[in-house]
Parts: structure tokens; C-alpha cells; sequence
């Protein structure tokens, strides 16, 4: 199914609106700083370096194409590649980008210890038709935030954040309360205190 899954994959990505991120019809806006826009284009450069396919996009935005007032953006072209292996860069690190790295597996066990075997574990997503599975999957990764069957999701009721390298502690929801505060315990007595020494 992989074949079929990039084939489709690739299709809706060139369908995402580049644009004003304030106008609702907009899938991808700016990214929103230099800094972190040359990371992901060093992150393309470097997948490529490695021999991963570059399969569609990861390049800037042809600014001809966008309105007077967006020509100043830091607008990517969102990066899809193939023939990825688990020692590449761009599938170990977090770029912080838009950059897909695309691998295949055999069966869930295999996946599993892959999709683990890393120092970060922000988010992780499983898409399946099977929701007994997805459940049993998203139990056993060690990734602070999951999904199944959906992604980037992020409701402000519901903590975030991940484990391993990808932080501490977690915003959002009363985890976030418990994260960022200590308990702290006072005892106050207003009326004589018993004693056993003599006064």
C-alpha cells in the first residue's frame, strides 16, 4: 500500500494554499523566522546529502506568485521523502518544519520499537482502520502527545507536551497547572498551642 499512500499523499499536498495565515481558505503560512526557515531548508539540503528522494516540494515559494503584501514572508513549499532509512538526520532529529520523512515497515512490532527508538518523543500519530490497534499502538509509544487516526490536534483542555529530549513538564489543561506549580502545605493554629515544656 505504500505506492498508493505516497501517490495520494503527494496529490493533496499540492493542494495546500500558501498564504495569508489570517484568511481562513489558508492550509500554510510563513514560517516565523529566518532562522528557523534556513533550518528546515538545511534539513532538505541535507536529507538529499544523505540519499533520500526528495519527492515533492522544500523549496521557497515563488514570491512572483503571492500578493504585494506577503512577498516578505519565509514561505516553504512543504518537503515529502522517500527512500528514508532510520539512521538519516531528517528522520532522527526534530526540524521543526515542514519536512516529511516517509518509511515503510512489515508489522506492528517492528514499527513500534523503530517509532521508539529515538531520544525525542513530542508527538506520534497512527492512522488504521483497526481502532483496537490503534489504541494498543499509541499505548506502547513514548510520545507525550497521540493521535490516532488524525494529527496536530491540540484542544487547550487536553495537556501537551512530550517526553525524553521533546521536554518538560506540559502546557495546556490541568497538567499544566500541576507541572509549573508545588503544593505547599501550611498549618496555622489560632489558639494556645499545647506544650509539654514549662513556661
Amino acid at each position: 500500500i505504500a505506492d498508493d499512500f505516497v501517490d495520494r499523499l503527494v496529490k493533496r499536498t499540492k493542494k495546500l494554499r500558501i498564504g495569508d495565515p489570517t484568511n481562513v481558505t489558508t492550509d500554510i503560512g510563513p514560517m516565523c523566522h529566518r532562522e528557523q526557515y534556513q533550518k528546515v531548508l538545511d534539513y532538505v539540503r541535507l536529507g538529499q546529502e544523505e540519499g533520500a528522494t526528495l519527492l515533492y516540494g522544500g523549496k521557497e515559494v515563488d514570491k512572483s506568485k503571492l500578493p504585494d503584501t506577503l512577498r516578505d514572508g519565509l514561505f516553504l513549499t512543504p518537503a515529502i521523502f522517500t527512500e528514508c532509512n532510520d539512521n538519516m538526520r531528517i528522520v532522527k532529529e526534530e526540524v521543526f518544519g515542514m519536512l516529511m520523512t516517509i518509511l515503510t515497515f512489515s508489522d506492528e512490532e517492528e514499527v513500534i520499537a523503530r517509532a521508539n527508538k529515538t531520544r525525542f518523543g513530542l508527538g506520534a500519530g497512527v492512522f488504521t482502520s483497526d481502532i483496537q490497534r490503534g489504541h494498543r499502538v499509541v499505548s506502547r509509544l513514548e510520545a507525550g502527545c497521540t493521535w490516532i487516526n488524525t494529527y496536530n490536534v491540540a484542544p487547550v483542555q487536553l495537556p501537551w507536551g512530550g517526553m525524553k529530549g521533546s521536554g518538560i513538564g506540559r502546557e495546556n489543561g490541568e497538567g499544566a497547572i500541576e507541572s509549573w506549580t508545588q503544593l505547599k502545605s501550611v498549618y496555622c493554629e489560632m489558639n494556645d498551642v499545647e506544650t509539654d515544656y514549662v513556661q
